[in-house]
């Protein structure tokens, strides 16, 4: 099998890139022949095709990536299977989608999504994204890596840490998880709320707004948002100095983070809904708050970005959840619970490595990944 893998490659530390890099990974260590390159770089794509001539190329991003993922190998007659993420509606490429005999997604939910936005069920599998479990691992807390961690992030070796990741903290829920603290400060542990967000214009004027919520909630000496730029090296160890992860999401297809977070035996606490539904397991890896409301939309805007040559407005015959909102109270609860009883934490952070290992570990999603092509192709 040889086998041609389109991303964000050299990979920077974002979701997209690391999810395509960990089965460029998985691949060459089961021996596939593989290469990898920039799904935007055409002339390097093609330069591949004519002479590796792979028999797969997978290409890693969302339907608005079709023209890099799927049109440009269709051009050069090789075989494309992308494999997909979604961001709520699927509003383009759906014929050519439907002609093609193999889609990946990250998980069932990605996968309801396509389908209702009319994506043929029988062509789309599901393929996790893969973890590192050599580098996301259980840390100890007299580690100098995570003492240094937790100095710097200004987190005292006697409060809770509570840590937030993503390209901005909203996003993954942190609105939420401050109006729960701001519920149970009076009565908690001393904690500290540690939001890491990427450093960007929308995300400096998102985090104004989540700052003045912090303020206006009354917990702004406690919430810090961390805003440099860092490396994938260095995310088992931000996450391994924390007690608890917090990440009810507002839109998730997957939750790398929450599953990275389990790697490292750390207790989860997400929501009950979307990709988390395949990645934890409620009371047994992680707590789950349920859903307090789903943001429903009757139209959506497109232009460019979405394959369209002018902007034009998309009406719904019926209207599309495009965003989730966690219930608070659950959220205070389950907070409360996690940081009142040790035990608890260490009960969840062991089932989740447990299950990470044995289901989301990049050596087993490309194994999984081989077994589909063989599978569909007949390819070995």
């Amino acid at each position: 099998m040889k086998v041609l893998v389109l991303y964000d490659y050299p990979p920077s530390p974002g979701g997209l890139a690391t999810q395509g890099d960990l089965l460029y990974k998985g691949l060459l260590e089961m021996g596939v022949d593989t290469h990898a390159c920039h799904f935007e770089s055409a002339q390097e794509k093609e330069w591949y095709y004519r002479w590796f001539n792979p028999d797969i190329v997978v290409g890693v991003g969302y339907w608005g990536h079709t023209p890099q993922l799927v049109l440009h190998p269709q051009r050069y007659g090789v075989q494309p299977v992308p494999w997909l993420v979604a961001d709520g509606y699927i509003a383009n490429y759906q014929e050519v989608l439907n002609e093609l005999p193999l889609i990946l997604v990250t998980s069932n939910w990605v996968k309801e999504m396509y389908v209702r936005d009319g994506i043929n069920e029988k062509n789309i599998e599901v393929l996790p994204v893969g973890c590192d479990t050599d580098t996301f691992i259980p840390f100890s807390k007299d580690d100098p890596k995570i003492i240094a961690v937790r100095e710097a992030l200004g987190v005292a070796q006697d409060q809770l840490m509570i840590l937030t990741v993503g390209g901005d903290a909203a996003s993954k829920g942190a609105q939420e998880v401050m109006q729960a603290l701001a519920i149970i400060d009076a009565k908690a542990p001393d904690w500290k709320y540690i939001c890491k967000v990427w450093p960007q214009p929308r995300t400096k004027a998102q985090n104004l707004l989540d700052l003045e919520m912090a303020t206006h909630l009354g917990i702004e000496k406690n919430v810090f948002y961390a805003t440099n730029t860092i490396s994938r090296s260095f995310m088992p160890y931000l996450i391994g100095a924390c007690d608890i992860y917090a990440a009810p999401s507002r839109l998730e297809g997957f939750g790398m983070p929450q599953v990275e977070a389990g790697a490292c035996e750390k207790p989860v606490l997400s929501i009950n809904a979307m990709g988390m539904l395949d990645t934890l397991i409620h009371n047994e890896t992680a707590l789950l708050a349920g859903v307090a409301q789903r943001i429903v939309v009757d139209h959506v805007t497109l232009g460019k970005e979405s394959g369209f040559a002018d902007t034009q407005r998309v009406n719904f015959k019926t209207p599309r959840t495009v965003d989730y909102r966690a219930n608070v109270n659950d959220i205070a609860n389950y907070m409360m619970m996690l940081m009142t009883d040790a035990a608890l934490r260490n009960r969840l952070g062991k089932a989740g490595r447990k299950r990470v290992v044995a289901n989301f570990d990049y050596r087993v999603v490309a194994k999984r990944f081989v077994q589909i092509m063989n599978d569909k192709f007949g390819i070995r």
